[in-house]
């Protein structure tokens, strides 16, 4: 049997016109389970699923059924929401096959001077988010344009900033503890949305499933390539939709008070938006095929008239603004910004997309695997906490999973 060539543009979603290649080239990968043919991206994304759901299991059971308790769920999704918001932005610099390690020090940075400008400056509220995404959007473009266009590897570059802009808050907050002033910057990370704003964001959410579902078909047949089986539409549609009306039965289900619903934490109210927009970018429009292109062969897509300069300082920027938006969320669920903030969160956010099937040789990934990796990183933290595993066991555990993640991804890669 003939070996096909490698398509660095069958990785992601369907190419635009401005790409074009056969059908047999664009088609997914499959894997045959008997006489199915399922695509490796969906058994991937399916078989996390299930080693989630093994995961809460487990530690439902080993807790004393308090890891499934609403009150622990609530705290578990918040705990997502900033991991989850890095991996977003980090999965679509990683499959451009670059790398940001300054994440975490970004959150620390962004998360501070956000502080600073409400409480020391006393500025208000929105000018103080404003000053921390703007701070996050412009070490992520500086970043990005040295990665781009002095061709310093991504890597030095944000090993570089991880360094850097701890050192620039430590100095700029003398090395205190700042904490928040106003009420309502600490509502973005502790405060609920009622029930009923739940359900609706949830009829929305399944309506946006179906949209891009529809539209990814769509996009498929004009391009030659044939659309999805009937089965596996109802099954990119069902399975989501069935999850997140199960979460919000979740959500309102924890009471603040005996009867007064929680609702959904407004961290995840934001995560959830920023994953939707993130998939809908990297799967349904043209700048996200280019990246997949880039990333699984740059040589290939410079030639097919990529600006490959300008999409990885895209990405970069991206980053920023998306680490400002978790630093928000971190700074206003602990209540303070401190100058340690947002330690090692870079290593959390890299492990999510990789568990989640994003490879770090770049051109392949989906903002669905990283958060569902983004899940199973603040599940075992949880769950771990819950059963009292000491800190050190902790680490071991995170560092073993994500290398046994890596070289399952290389493993796949020989055998692709």
């Amino acid at each position: 049997m003939s070996q096909q060539t490698h398509d660095p543009i069958s990785e992601g979603p369907p190419v635009s016109s401005d790409l074009a290649v056969s059908t047999e080239e664009a088609e997914t990968p499959q894997t045959r389970l008997g006489r199915f043919k399922i695509p490796t991206e969906t058994l991937r994304a399916y078989t996390m699923l299930f080693a989630l759901i093994a995961i809460w299991v487990y530690f439902h059971y080993s807790t004393d059924q308090i890891f499934l308790d609403p009150r622990n769920f609530s705290n578990l999704m918040r705990q997502t929401a900033v991991t989850g918001v890095l991996a977003v932005g980090m999965l679509m610099v990683i499959i451009t096959g670059q790398i940001d390690l300054s994440v975490g020090s970004l959150v620390g940075l962004a998360g501070g001077i956000a502080a600073i400008a409400q409480g020391w400056l006393g500025w208000g509220l929105v000018p103080s988010l404003a000053a921390g995404i703007g701070v996050g959007v412009a070490v992520g473009s500086f970043q990005g344009a040295l990665t781009a266009y002095v061709n310093i590897p991504a890597f030095i570059v944000t090993l570089g900033g991880l360094l850097a802009w701890n050192g620039v808050i430590l100095g700029l907050s003398r090395g205190e503890t700042i904490p928040l002033r106003l009420q309502s910057f600490k509502l973005i990370g502790q405060g609920y949305v009622g029930p009923i704003v739940g359900w609706v964001i949830a009829v929305i959410a399944v309506a946006a499933i179906i949209l891009m579902t529809v539209s990814r078909n769509r996009a498929r047949r004009s391009h030659g390539i044939g659309a999805a089986s009937l089965r596996s539409t109802l099954l990119r549609v069902l399975v989501p939709s069935a999850v997140i009306i199960g979460f919000v039965y979740m959500m309102n289900s924890y009471e603040l008070a005996p009867g007064v619903a929680a609702g959904i934490p407004n961290p995840v109210i934001i995560f959830l938006a920023i994953a939707l927009a993130g998939a809908f970018l990297t799967q349904n429009t043209t700048f996200g095929r280019y990246l997949y292109a880039i990333g699984g062969n740059p040589d290939a897509a410079r030639l097919s008239g990529i600006n490959i300069r300008r999409h990885i300082l895209a990405v970069f920027c991206i980053m920023g603004a998306l680490t400002g938006v978790a630093s928000i969320i971190y700074t206003a669920r602990v209540g303070s910004a401190s100058p340690d903030a947002g330690k090692l969160l870079e290593l959390d956010a890299i492990a999510a997309c990789v568990i989640g099937g994003t490879s770090l040789m770049g051109g392949r990934g989906t903002v669905f695997g990283a958060v569902l990796g983004a899940l199973i990183m603040a599940s075992l933290d949880n769950g771990m906490s819950l059963e009292n595993v000491k800190p050190y066991l902790q680490y071991i555990i995170k560092g073993a999973i994500l290398v046994t993640a890596v070289g399952l991804d290389m493993v796949g890669r020989k055998r692709s």
